[in-house]
């Protein structure tokens, strides 16, 4: 089939200039997202549509739509080969038009119908089509946010992050069917202000054929999904959390995508953004494709995805999905199932230089976001700058916390004693890397249990267990992530098509655990000592972690201030201990701030009175001490306060 030329535009006429086709050959055009896709423009003194596409193994290249009767014929491209690149310009088009690049290959005469890379909006699934959209016209109110969030972002900053999946967090009350952004925008806002996070972290919002695969198999890198509105919508949704205050992360997935055939799989006849072979570029765990990192218009297109989204929807950082399956070459393979780097290594180099241009890139067009790594290997310094050897991130996940911890606490209380170095060895590399504590929607899906059900006991204690183990990850040192669902104690396993059980809340144990959560983030917040100094030895010292055979530790955490400390003490048996001892770095009077055991959150009311006079002779080497009426299965941090003795 020969493909007419398009008369549209005299054929003279450039679309995208020499530099623009220069960057992108390059790979170093990071708004290409501006001049690739599909772009309101007048040209010609015609309004309509300038398309572009990156198919550099293509023999032919048409836009076909609803406005031409998907007619292969009707719309030819026009092929710049210094970049690969197709362009056309169609007037007449506008916003809302749908559309798909016909693609005809040099090799085997393989024709296709293919979404388009960089479009900003699509269908809604199961269709396919790629919709014209201007992102312009927004009145954005968020200013006052954007100019003030750098520290918000910051080490020193108190971040508790609420995770959640927008079509399952709260569902419309007829038929189960999905909330719009615009539906979800004040909901969202007023509950994560009630209960006092300071971010929340999207799961992947991006373009996505499969409901199953929670939007981490990605087609549409530059469109958020159909599914919950438009993109205005969807700014409409960011800028009502910004005005209330509320940080926005997005769940971006650089590690793989699915082999649908309208998306990047073999795009232009050949494996344009994967790799050819299967040991490089296949996940064997995910039967999904693997980027090729070391091809330039590749890590382009992904660095421009990035930027996009700070740029365009003033999101505020990016949790970077799945790392340790793009930095290592055997993830998921056997011997001989992989292909070794060329010093004969494990380590995917081409993902690690593509990794820190990230990066540098995102730090250095917006030094006031965040991005985050999921890595879940002991991979050194991630969450270090890349001038020191590091791949750039500002914070990492601690996966290593978590499952220790998650161990831990899902035995039995009678055997922890055994365990008791779960609870301690974060300690020995809590400040090697910027860490993030996270309880994640991985940790109750796929027969894991919800973090309630996870917990030993009858119902009393594991909500008791609970309760503890949040006191103690918003007490131990990094930042804080929190699945939704999570904060109330919901009883099944997270699911993608079901909305959360809030009708649990009508019963007092869940509406107490999620006071516990509210009241653990409001302490949060305004200690300092417990989010100033979180990457460094001086925000922490422990008083005792060797009592396994009570089962109980006790540390510090402090604040910038000097004098700024508060005293945590956990007790993970079900034996409330008496006239325990605890070393105190001062004399004077321990208020008693936060008690799990409290009656408002469900307990039992075991406690301190409200606070207690530190004894003056010494313990576990400090100067004072306290003798604590520790509740069972219970945590309480202390603060020392001016209150003078008399009248309490």
């Amino acid at each position: 089939m020969n493909l007419p030329l398009n008369t549209n535009l005299p054929m003279d006429t450039p679309l995208l200039t020499e530099f623009d086709l220069h960057l992108l050959a390059e790979g170093n055009h990071y708004d290409n997202y501006e001049k690739l896709g599909a772009h309101l423009v007048e040209a010609g003194g015609k309004q309509g549509t300038r398309f572009a596409v990156w198919a550099p193994n293509a023999e032919a290249v048409s836009v076909i739509g609803d406005f031409n009767g998907w007619d292969r014929k009707s719309h030819p491209m026009r092929n710049r080969p210094e970049a690969g690149v197709w362009e056309t310009f169609i007037p007449g088009i506008g916003s809302g038009a749908l559309y798909k690049y016909f693609i005809r290959s040099r090799e085997g005469g393989y024709e296709v119908e293919k979404s388009d890379p960089y479009a900003f909006a699509a269908e809604i699934r199961p269709r396919t089509a790629s919709k014209v959209w201007d992102l312009n016209g927004y009145d954005w109110r968020d200013a006052e946010w954007m100019a003030s969030r750098g520290p918000k972002n910051a080490r020193d900053a108190p971040i508790s992050i609420y995770e959640l999946h927008l079509g399952s967090w709260m569902r419309a009350p007829e038929k189960g069917g999905w909330l719009t952004y615009r539906d979800l925008a004040p909901r969202i806002a007023e509950y994560v202000t009630k209960m006092g996070f300071t971010h929340v972290e999207l799961m992947p919002v991006t373009e996505h054929p499969f409901d199953g695969s929670w939007g981490y198999q990605t087609v549409g890198y530059y469109a958020p999904t159909s599914r919950f509105g438009t993109p205005r919508e969807f700014m409409f949704l960011i800028d009502t959390l910004h005005q209330a205050g509320i940080a926005v992360l997005l769940d971006w997935v650089p590690a793989h995508f699915p082999k649908d055939e309208h998306g990047l799989a073999y795009f232009d006849g050949t494996h344009l953004y994967e790799h050819a072979d299967e040991r490089q570029g296949l996940h064997p765990d995910w039967d999904t494709l693997i980027f090729n990192y070391g091809r330039r218009e590749v890590r382009n297109f992904l660095i421009g995805s990035a930027l996009f989204w700070l740029d365009r929807y003033h999101i505020d950082g990016l949790r970077v999905d799945a790392v340790a399956s793009m930095l290592y070459l055997d993830y998921g393979r056997k011997e001989g199932e992989w292909i070794p780097n060329r010093h004969g290594g494990r380590e995917n180099l081409e993902a690690v230089d593509f990794i820190r241009l990230f990066n540098e890139r995102v730090y250095a067009e917006h030094p006031d976001t965040m991005s985050v790594a999921e890595e879940s290997t002991s991979w050194p310094m991630v969450s270090r700058p890349t001038y020191m050897g590091g791949l750039g991130f500002g914070y990492k996940w601690n996966m290593g916390w978590m499952n220790d911890i998650l161990e831990y606490m899902e035995q039995d209380p009678i055997h922890r004693q055994y365990h008791h170095e779960k609870i301690t060895f974060s300690m020995l590399y809590a400040f090697t890397e910027n860490f993030i504590l996270p309880f994640s929607h991985d940790e109750v899906v796929h027969m894991k249990k919800a973090m309630l059900g996870k917990m030993p006991g009858d119902d009393w204690q594991k909500f008791a267990n609970l309760r503890l183990l949040y006191g103690y990850m918003f007490t131990h040192p990094g930042k804080k992530l929190l699945f939704m669902g999570c904060e109330f104690g919901q009883w099944r396993e997270w699911t993608h098509d079901e909305s959360l059980d809030w009708h649990l809340l009508q019963d007092a144990p869940h509406r107490q655990l999620q006071n516990w959560v509210r009241d653990l983030n409001h302490c949060y917040r305004s200690e300092g000592a417990l989010f100033e100094i979180d990457f460094d030895h001086n925000g922490f010292e422990w008083i005792d972690c060797n009592d396994n055979q009570s089962s109980v530790i006790s540390f510090l955490r402090r604040g910038k201030t000097p004098g700024d400390e508060l005293l945590v003490v956990c007790n993970f048996t079900p034996v409330a201990r008496e006239d325990y001892r605890v070393g105190v770095p001062y004399g004077g009077y321990w208020k008693e701030i936060l008690n799990s055991d409290a009656g408002v959150y469900g307990g039992g009311n075991v406690g301190n009175g409200g606070g207690l006079e530190a004894r003056e002779e010494s313990a576990h080497g400090r100067p004072s001490h306290l003798n604590l009426k520790i509740p069972p299965l219970g945590c309480l941090i202390f603060k020392r306060t001016a209150v003078p003795s008399e009248g309490r």
